[in-house]
């Protein structure tokens, strides 16, 4: 998992992109910035839609405020406040919105958050502890950290703080969505209304071993990431030397105690590679039933987090809470700025959160909210057309199976070579590594790629067929190996035979055994299997022997238009996205793989067909 110092430099200027304030979004203001100047920057609404309110207030700004916390250890905020036109702050007590940044605040910016200071809020962000200008060692979501979330946010709304009103929302993307959370879940005082963008749900079927190998696209990046912003000088230490050495000391020890064990636990095929209560502790769907504020979710059809964004918004919504799903084409880099939302009712994201938290916070009427924005917002891939939905995998959606071999026709043979570059040229590649390695031409036709595994499609659509949600690619398979990748991609074949990748799905056949209990149905049939992924649960693979493998496709909303084919090709690798550990190596994990798909041995798939 070793990358080469370009490779590594390339990705992490590309990952530290992904915190950066939006283009639209106004920078972090100088104490003098006038209010003129704030209001230049404002995102323009369209005409006789909702439009934001015009900015009132410059920014002003106080670096690295520290905050012990209970246990000693001191964080350090910065608080961005409502200004006056001479650079002071302005009077009076104000709203707060909370960002907790693992990727250290003096580097990443203000993350966008000086839009909301311009109307009337106070934006306090945090280096979480072990990282930036916060000392303590860094343990991702740990018991600690959690912890931590409750103190800053009761921090924020306590009646000491002169600029603090008591009320307060939670805000940001990708790590700052996912602590959202936990720190909601805690039930801190005040808190209103949360904005999570992007955020995982569970996070070892997310991301971390999406069907039982590791992601080698993606981790090593962020752990690189959050390990190089926590070693920069941490900016409060210029006044206070002392200090300087022993807070870099700290992080360097968490990474030696936390990152690298982490990293090399998972390549060896240890604990780390299997699911336990390490990863449910850091995964937002163990608490999402504690979240009881209106909620604001934003996923992105190829983010790293495509499959579990939603299911937080269902099982919020199925609990009652006032909540929205916004669901854009975007990977993980793209979400933050939203772009592309022509069509779907929202003028930007930005502006989307100011009319969240204005609704929530500052309790502005808005009776028309509920009217312009749907329960369900999808970008739907085929049309390019924006559609809505009042639920998540619910009534308006209904399971249809397809057979393969039968309306499902193979395209070649049925027997995959295992050929460690299948996945590279793919959308895949840019999906898992946050957007940051997409290879020209190979993100927007999969022709390539599927000519490196087997194909199988249905003849072209007569009409137009629409489906939302998660799939279930459930094949019959065998290997001349004792392991395997199952590595599925559902796609659309344009009459001109160029193939657009619209989903996928991975699964390793020892990990195949299923939870009925935990898979979601439609009209029952399976849409959505659950997987355990624990060492108990690991089934042996016999040579030659048909073993049936659930694969559970990552949930999508998209179309097959008339005339065009809906497309299933499996391959045995999903590079460089996943990697099989040092014990699945052992084990012979690159045989040859067949397809079956007799009366016997079937194979199909699931779609949740809109109806």
């Amino acid at each position: 998992m070793k990358l080469g110092r370009l490779a590594f430099l390339v990705s992490f200027l590309a990952l530290v992109a992904t915190f950066l304030p939006p283009a639209h979004s106004a920078t972090a203001a100088p104490a003098t910035a006038s209010v003129g100047t704030a209001a230049a920057q404002a995102p323009q609404a369209r005409a006789g839609a909702w439009k934001p309110r015009p900015a009132t207030y410059g920014v002003v700004v106080e670096k690295d405020i520290q905050l012990t916390m209970s246990d000693g250890v001191v964080l350090r905020a910065d608080v961005h406040r409502p200004a006056k036109a001479d650079g002071t702050a302005a009077p009076g007590r104000f709203p707060v919105i909370l960002t907790q940044n693992p990727y250290n605040k003096n580097v990443s910016g203000g993350s966008g958050g000086d839009y909301f200071v311009q109307r009337g809020y106070v934006f306090v962000q945090t280096d979480v502890r072990g990282t930036g200008s916060s000392a303590g060692q860094w343990e991702a979501f740990g018991d600690r950290e959690q912890k931590d979330g409750l103190e800053v946010a009761n921090w924020a709304t306590s009646k000491k703080r002169p600029w603090s009103n008591g009320e307060l929302g939670l805000w940001g993307p990708s790590y700052m969505g996912i602590n959202q959370f936990f720190t909601a879940a805690q039930h801190p005082r005040g808190l209103k209304a949360m904005f999570p963008i992007v955020p995982a749900g569970d996070v070892y079927r997310d991301v971390v071993a999406s069907g039982g190998q590791i992601d080698a696209g993606f981790i090593p990046l962020w752990f690189g990431l959050v390990t190089g912003a926590g070693l920069v000088p941490p900016a409060v230490n210029q006044a206070r030397p002392d200090a300087t050495l022993t807070t870099l000391l700290q992080h360097v020890s968490g990474a030696l105690g936390f990152q690298v064990p982490m990293l090399v636990s998972a390549a060896l095929g240890s604990d780390a590679g299997y699911d336990g209560p390490f990863y449910r502790k850091r995964s937002p769907l163990s608490v999402v039933d504690e979240i009881d504020v209106p909620t604001f979710v934003t996923a992105g059809q190829y983010d790293i987090f495509q499959r579990g964004t939603p299911m937080l918004f269902d099982r919020m919504q199925k609990n009652g809470v006032d909540t929205k799903l916004l669901v854009g084409p975007w990977t993980h880099a793209e979400a933050a700025t939203g772009a592309g939302l022509e069509g779907s009712g929202i003028n930007s994201m930005a502006e989307m959160a100011l009319r969240w938290f204005d609704t929530h916070l500052k309790g502005l009427p808005d009776t028309t909210l509920d009217r312009d924005v749907a329960p369900v917002t999808y970008h739907e891939i085929g049309s390019g057309k924006w559609r809505t939905m009042q639920s998540w995998l619910g009534s308006e959606v209904r399971a249809k199976t397809y057979a393969l071999g039968s309306a499902l026709k193979p395209v070649g043979g049925d027997t995959i070579v295992p050929l460690p570059v299948q996945g590279l040229c793919s959308r895949s590649t840019a999906q898992w590594t946050a957007g940051a390695l997409a290879i020209p031409g190979c993100e927007t036709d999969n022709r390539i790629n599927d000519a490196l595994g087997v194909s199988y499609e249905t003849a072209p659509a007569t009409s137009d067929l629409a489906f939302s949600g998660p799939l279930n690619a459930d094949l019959s398979v065998s290997t001349t190996g004792t392991d395997g990748l199952i590595s599925v991609s559902v796609e659309d074949v344009a009459p001109d035979g160029s193939v657009d990748r619209i989903t996928g799905g991975w699964q390793t056949m020892r990990h195949r055994a299923v939870t009925a209990s935990k898979s979601r149905t439609l009209n029952g049939q399976v849409v959505q299997p659950w997987h355990p992924f624990t060492r108990e649960a690991e089934q042996p693979v016999r040579p030659g022997q048909v073993y049936r493998v659930p694969v559970e496709v990552f949930p999508t909303g998209a179309v097959i238009e008339k005339g065009h084919r809906l497309r299933v090709t499996v391959h045995s690798y999903d590079v460089p996205h996943l990697l099989p550990n040092v014990k699945q190596l052992v084990r012979g994990i690159a045989g040859v793989v067949t397809v079956h798909h007799t009366k016997t041995n079937p194979s199909t798939l699931v779609l949740p067909v809109r109806r």
